[in-house]
């Protein structure tokens, strides 16, 4: 699982900052990519990684400001030109199937795969074997949506080690015992195939919100996620300003992985306002109160391990 940032600035693009995207890349999981937002040449943005628009199965869009959906009716007309047939499903505050619809309509865009557009509300908007998706509303001027992602736990290894030094060779055997059926082997010894598993997989969590002031319903989102991704249009010291134009600072982010004790945070949606030269310094405002804390730049991609206990420089 990995997640790749296609777009990281605030309100307009800017030289070095495209507007609003993230890529979640669920390739091993599930032969699939979720995007999160999609501003403005966000497709453009794709081309130059090595993402495949076909591969895009859901798209979640957390609040409908130009900068986070000026993208999306391109990227599902360019999805169909590019021999996209598969399904996509749009997931969006109310007015999102408006927008989609109004848009291809008037550019005559007709794409030939089935598309789902879902308005969404409070609670679970996403649920099969594999993950859920929560989403409550955040604190902005237009109703903005987090989402909180979490993958199942996954079922143990099979101890193959065991089995062979017990004199069960691999074979058809190792599968159903891996299902956990019980097996009679030949010698009349019986398996049990819950035995042979190791601990359950804890499966990751990844929250991803939208734009918003600091508020309890992001906290109660981020609560214990492997990854926090926390908007930070503002430096440390422009709280007033942030309150005013219904965002967040660095510090006031760093605050909220705190106290919702994440295991990592990334900074993203930053103000064109701060140069290339002044992004240590907000990543340092951040880490001087959550050490585990990164700023996200278009293109920057995070891994997000298994085991909790792996290399942290993976974040």
């Amino acid at each position: 699982m990995e997640l790749m940032f296609l777009g990281t600035g605030a309100g307009v693009p800017a030289k070095l900052r495209n507007v609003t995207a993230m890529a979640l890349k669920l390739l091993e999981e599930r032969n699939a990519i979720w995007l999160f937002d999609c501003g403005e040449a966000t497709q453009h943005q794709i081309i130059h990684t090595t993402i495949k628009p076909r591969k895009i199965e859901k798209i979640f869009i957390t609040h409908l400001h130009g900068d986070h959906i000026f993208g999306l009716p391109g990227l599902l007309g360019s999805r169909s030109f590019q021999g996209g047939t598969s399904a996509l499903t749009v997931y969006g505050p109310k007015g999102i199937r408006q927008y989609i619809e109004v848009s291809l309509q008037v550019s005559q865009t007709h794409v030939k795969y089935p598309l789902e557009i879902i308005e969404i509300e409070e609670g679970t908007i996403f649920e099969d074997e594999q993950f859920l998706v929560e989403t409550l509303l955040l604190d902005h001027a237009v109703p903005s949506y987090g989402f909180r992602i979490i993958e199942k736990d996954k079922q143990g290894t099979l101890d193959a080690p065991r089995l062979l030094t017990e004199g069960i060779p691999p074979g058809p055997l190792y599968k159903r015992l891996k299902d956990g059926e019980t097996v009679t082997l030949e010698d009349g010894r019986v398996l049990h195939g819950r035995d042979y598993l190791g601990p359950d997989q804890k499966g990751k969590v990844i929250c991803i919100l939208g734009d918003t002031r600091p508020c309890e319903n992001a906290q109660m989102l981020a609560k214990n996620a492997d990854l926090l991704v926390h908007e930070a249009t503002f430096a440390s010291g422009s709280e007033d300003m942030a309150y005013d134009y219904f965002h967040s600072t660095t510090t006031q982010a760093a605050e909220l992985a705190i106290a919702a004790e994440v295991r990592a945070l990334c900074l993203t949606h930053i103000s064109s306002r701060y140069g290339k030269d002044k992004w240590n310094e907000l990543v340092a405002e951040a880490r001087s109160l959550f050490p585990s804390t990164t700023i996200a730049y278009d293109f920057k991609e995070i891994s997000i391990p298994y085991n909790r206990e792996e290399d942290e420089k993976t974040y």
